[in-house]
């Protein structure tokens, strides 16, 4: 597999999942990320306002990036679809809507913020990118885990090598734009501090967040996941100490009790 090929699941099985379904949680979290998924396009929407538009490998790259997370959601669709379940263009078209005022302000807030942090702003969103494709990753394995249905367990195997990729462009193009600029380094650690929440949050409903972090990470194998990304964050310039997943996390449970 090329670093630019779409995701490929024609020679699985999905339509056993007929016969075996996932259980009711673990359909749950399916629907969240297959959601989140097909989102992507908007955050590049939203990128695309800000210096990174003229940096030719960060725009090479997020064409590959937007083009493989809309087959995962693709992949995920099918899932849905061999449930009897609403999917794709069917599921997320309300679910834009219901974004409303949200969806079209952040537009001019990312345009702004452009402006005013300039190619810091940029290492903003490396590093943002880097510990989304972290949560991201993680929450493919702690489902494939919980779920323990091998059919999905090679599909979303499948998502996380590709995830794998867009994290090592991520976090490479992070650490290298962190260890260039002290300013942008005082930046990214507010912006994350400030705004930062689990992958989904703002676009899904917060009972459904709150659900996703309580299914997938209360045990004890969930929350060494979380403190292994707290741990890779560590390690970029200037963002040790943050524990954004493990104090995210645990905001998120405390809500739901």
């Amino acid at each position: 597999m090329t670093a630019v090929d779409r995701l490929t699941w024609d020679d699985l099985d999905i339509g056993a999942f007929s016969s075996k379904p996932l259980d009711d949680d673990s359909l749950r979290c399916l629907r969240y990320m297959h959601d989140v998924e097909y989102h992507t396009l908007c955050y590049l929407r939203d990128l695309l306002l800000t210096p990174a538009h003229a940096d030719p490998t960060v725009t090479a790259f997020l064409g590959v990036w937007v083009y493989q997370e809309y087959w995962h959601g693709e992949a995920l669709a099918s899932v849905l679809a061999a449930h009897d379940e609403p999917h794709g263009a069917e599921r997320i078209a309300p679910m834009r809507r219901r974004l409303g005022w949200k969806d079209k302000v952040r537009p001019m807030l990312m345009g702004a913020g452009g402006i005013l942090g300039g190619e810091d702003f940029v290492a903003a969103h490396m590093a943002w990118g880097a510990v989304n494709e972290w949560m991201t990753q993680a929450g493919y394995s702690l489902l494939s885990r919980r779920a323990a249905h091998p059919l999905l367990s090679e599909l979303v195997g499948r998502i996380m090598r590709q995830e794998g990729l867009h994290i090592d462009f991520y976090a490479n193009q992070a650490r290298e734009r962190l260890a260039a600029s002290v300013r942008a380094q005082r930046l990214v650690r507010f912006a994350l501090q400030r705004f930062w929440k689990p992958v989904g949050s703002g676009v899904m409903p917060e009972a459904e967040t709150q659900f996703l972090a309580r299914y997938l990470m209360t045990d004890e194998v969930g929350r060494e996941a979380a403190r292994r990304i707290d741990r890779q964050i560590d390690r970029l310039p200037g963002l040790a100490g943050l524990e954004l997943v493990t104090t995210a996390i645990a905001d998120a449970l405390s809500a739901a009790a």
